[in-house]
């Protein structure tokens, strides 16, 4: 039959029982582990390390996705509870409302905790081997030209508007478009302002601070178009494979039947071994950890040589991560990586346009080539296009989180790892052009 069911492993609807219930409690409930977090978070008693960051992390996540999710206006054109969730805990921290050792605790969980590739390794892991092996060989090399075509939507629409508002093609391709679709701040900011610094000169500290306004708002924009998709594909259903991204591809889906915490043991151990080969083999192989491990993952998925032990294990133990803890991981994502104040700083009304701009032009030109090429257009424009044009991991996260569409993850860490390169290639050959 041909798929058209949701994965489970999306953030939950709004139900009547969802209203009244927050991460599936009732609210007196749920209310009562959050005050015992927000105490120990106000009176500076909350533990160090992962106990006192994953309670008040889920806490502040869960209590910032359930009001976004039922807030009208941002449910269905802001992003929901992804974006409330981010920036949310962004303003808490901007304010002062979030304790400096809160801050510096969830912080440290993001970053040295390694929570963030944690919660990704699990996702890529299992999501590409719950997936029908067909449609990793049908999607194959042809993934490439909707990538290429979200860079050129960009770039194009970007210098376009940036002409019309007084910005020179430079300013509008090198300082907005490139670091928007470059692969977020490890994998594109930061290595673009070393190629900045060493062909135009200056430090890469003064470029890292122009780069950084136009990845936080592009950011925003991209979750935000997430959730507007989501809304026009729930319109339109022929634009939509509601999260399959490939078109009229037809075959039977093993659904769950019960879940086995033996089994989920077994997908936290393939989850984490993936994890750790990908970094091994990333000091010899010059592609970043995730895309090496999405490639030997996808390869071995297509080999059928995978026990259905690990492939069930890890299926499961994705879908524990996705429906738990994604929330959390935002707020994580708002306090840790998110520069509220880069982001206001740069709100001047033609440089919010070019910005829109970029992401836009990343949408139609991923959605338009990805229909041409068999895939559905909305799932194109998410993966090839949003997930281009956001912060790489974390971006990626937010977004299919807000466009309800998590199983999505393998072909958009795709773009944000394989795309950032691509994009940091580019920078490199069109420099020159603009000295």
């Amino acid at each position: 039959m041909k798929e058209t069911t949701k994965a489970p492993a999306r953030l939950p609807g709004r139900s009547l029982k969802d209203k009244f219930t927050i991460f599936n409690l009732p609210i007196l409930w749920f209310a009562i582990f959050a005050v015992i977090a927000i105490y120990a978070m106000y009176t500076e008693n909350l533990p160090a390390g992962m106990i006192g960051a994953l309670l008040i992390t889920m806490v502040l996540g869960e209590l910032f996705g359930w009001f976004g999710n039922n807030l009208p206006i941002v449910r269905t054109f802001l992003g929901g509870g992804a974006i409330v969730a981010i920036f949310g805990s962004a303003y808490m921290v901007y304010s002062g409302l979030m304790p400096e050792s809160t801050t510096a605790g969830i912080t440290e969980f993001m970053t040295d905790g390694d929570f963030l590739n944690f919660y990704i390794a699990a996702l890529i892991t299992g999501s590409i081997l719950g997936m029908e092996s067909k449609i990793l060989v049908k999607a194959g090399v042809r993934y490439a030209l909707p990538l290429l075509a979200a860079v050129a939507g960009a770039v194009a629409l970007a210098a376009l508007v940036g002409l019309v508002l007084g910005f020179s093609v430079q300013e509008a391709v090198l300082v907005i478009a490139m670091p928007i679709m470059g692969g977020g701040m490890g994998a594109g900011a930061v290595p673009m302002s070393q190629v900045y610094s060493e062909m135009l000169g200056n430090e890469p500290g003064y470029y890292l601070s122009i780069l950084v306004p136009a990845l936080a708002l592009g950011n925003v924009f991209a979750i935000i178009l997430a959730s507007v998709l989501n809304m026009i594909g729930n319109k339109y259903p022929s634009l939509t494979g509601n999260g399959q991204l490939i078109r009229n591809f037809h075959y039977e889906k093993k659904e769950t039947t019960g879940y086995d915490l033996a089994k989920m043991g077994i997908g936290v151990l393939a989850a984490v071994s993936f994890y750790i080969l990908g970094n091994l083999l990333g000091d010899f192989i010059p592609l970043h950890p995730y895309a090496i491990m999405i490639i030997l993952v996808a390869a071995l998925k297509v080999a059928n040589v995978m026990p259905e032990i690990i492939v069930e294990g890890a299926s499961q133990w994705y879908e524990f991560v996705a429906r738990n803890w994604t929330n959390a991981l935002l707020v994580g994502i708002g306090v840790a990586y998110t520069d509220l104040e880069a982001v206001l700083n740069a709100l001047s009304i033609q440089y919010v346009l070019i910005v829109f701009a970029v992401v836009l032009g990343a949408v139609i030109g991923a959605g338009v080539v990805g229909k041409f090429m068999g895939f559905y257009p909305i799932e194109a424009a998410i993966t090839a296009g949003l997930c281009m044009a956001n912060m790489g991991g974390t971006g990626d996260v937010a977004v299919l989180s807000a466009a309800r569409r998590m199983e999505l993850m393998p072909f958009a860490q795709i773009s944000s790892r394989l795309g950032g390169a691509l994009i940091l290639l580019l920078a490199s050959i069109f420099i020159p052009f603009f000295i």
